[in-house]
């Protein structure tokens, strides 16, 4: 709060619209070259899933082993900690700066591949009976907001033994729905971590290229792979505005603001119980009222470029990738501080998974410390490390929008005319989210 605030915003909204401006006079060849602009740098190495994954489930079964008989501070058990910090804050950054990782760490991948070697069949490989092509993305949907209404809105989602139960729960539903529709399918459109990491992947500068039979480890434009990646249908955009919009109200419903939306005192708040029903209508509309933004836009954009309304979908569903920047940029910068200070109480956690007395890593007495928290300058450096992340979330999302609309319509002028609207959301919602970081929130 004693920071210049408005100056951050002021300088955050104007670097994304000069990105656009600058991107108007841009050459259309220049976007249409970003796919082809890699470089080899070694060849790939072929590795197996099926051992890392086993050792992902051999970990995560472990730890939800500790949530039932382990202590019940969250902070203490290993459960909450590799749910939450690991798996939801790390994995997801680490995602971004990797590319997708996800095939190899899934709990999923290994158990089955164990199932086929043990049992001889093609269990998980053969679907029992084929995904319906109509259903789209809607399996993803339900499971992602229900995890998301459990993290944000449910009493206590940080407890040991509640989230035991529900990772618990979540692994077999998927585990059977790999079995039934098979393990590819499933995880192309109904498992959401899936299909989220793989959506992050695309924004890595690294990546697997294929030249023949032979395949390299590359490095390339981030994001340059949407201009090739799938249309994705109206369900498979909305899951995408649904990521997004549930981390913005992660941030917006700690707000003094909110509180006071719902007439709670921010000063007496009366805990997660005295807010449920209010922020359940919060984490509803939220991604709702972002999707009403998103397609207004578009449509704004295609009746400035001359087109008709039938292309609304088909131009959606590949501008909405310049989207996941964005909800990559929200989820890192909200989550900065809880990393900081989570993974420290991990590295502790680790070596005394069961609170027995363990020292297993020598880390047992490691001293867990915010010290950067409490003093000007360790704010200063994290604020404005959250603020070039926002900023440069959207610049991504600018220019990732502007090729794909660029490589649409085959012009820079009518691509640029198409953006109007879509850069100006873009230039809103960078000061919203400089300002959900800087306002008082509770928690």
């Amino acid at each position: 709060m004693l920071l210049p605030t408005q100056f951050y915003l002021a300088g955050g909204g104007l670097a994304v619209l000069l990105s656009f401006l600058l991107l108007t006079v841009a050459p259309t060849r220049w976007f249409a070259e970003l796919p082809r602009k890699t470089f080899s740098v070694a060849q790939s190495l072929s590795v197996p899933k099926a051992p890392l994954s086993l050792l992902s489930f051999a970990i995560l079964g472990v730890s939800v082993v500790a949530g039932f008989l382990s202590v019940d501070d969250p902070l203490s058990n290993p459960l909450p900690l590799l749910i939450w910090t690991v798996g939801w804050v790390g994995l997801t950054m680490l995602q971004a700066i990797l590319g997708n990782l996800w095939p190899w760490l899934n709990p999923w991948t290994g158990v089955l591949s164990a199932l086929r070697r043990v049992s001889g069949t093609a269990v998980g490989r053969e679907p029992i009976m084929a995904l319906p092509s109509a259903i789209g993305y809607v399996p993803a949907i339900l499971q992602f907001s229900g995890f998301a209404w459990f993290e944000l809105v449910s009493i206590a989602p940080e407890d040991p033994t509640r989230l035991a139960m529900a990772v618990s729960s979540y692994w077999a539903i998927n585990f059977a729905a790999m079995i039934v529709f098979g393990e590819r399918a499933w995880m192309r459109v109904g498992e959401p971590f899936s299909i989220f990491f793989r959506m992050i992947g695309l924004f890595s500068v690294f990546s697997i290229t294929t030249d023949g039979h032979r395949k390299s480890f590359s490095i390339g434009w981030p994001g340059a792979r949407c201009l090739s990646a799938e249309t994705l249908p109206l369900s498979g955009t909305i899951f995408i505005l649904l990521t997004l919009g549930t981390a913005t109200f992660d941030g917006f419903s700690e707000t003094f603001t909110w509180l006071g939306f719902i007439d709670v005192n921010p000063l007496e708040f009366p805990g997660r119980s005295g807010v449920m029903i209010a922020n359940s209508f919060g984490l509803l509309i939220t991604p709702i009222v972002l999707m009403l933004v998103f397609y207004l836009s578009v449509a704004a954009g295609l009746y400035l470029a001359g087109k008709g309304w039938s292309e609304l979908q088909d131009l959606a569903g590949r501008l909405v990738y310049s989207i996941v920047p964005i909800s990559i940029a929200f989820h890192c910068a909200h989550y900065l501080t809880q990393l900081l200070i989570n993974g420290q109480y991990l590295m502790v956690v680790i070596s005394d998974p069961f609170a027995l007395g363990w020292d297993l890593f020598g880390t047992v007495d490691m001293h867990v410390t915010a010290s950067f928290l409490q003093n000007l300058e360790g704010v200063r450096i994290i604020w404005a490390a959250q603020t070039l992340i926002i900023v440069m979330g959207h610049v991504a999302g600018i220019v990732v929008a502007h090729a794909i609309a660029a490589d649409a319509f085959r012009s820079s002028k009518v691509a640029a005319r198409s953006q109007i609207f879509l850069a100006v959301a873009m230039v809103i919602y960078t000061v919203f989210g400089l300002w959900l970081l800087s306002t008082p929130s509770v928690g």
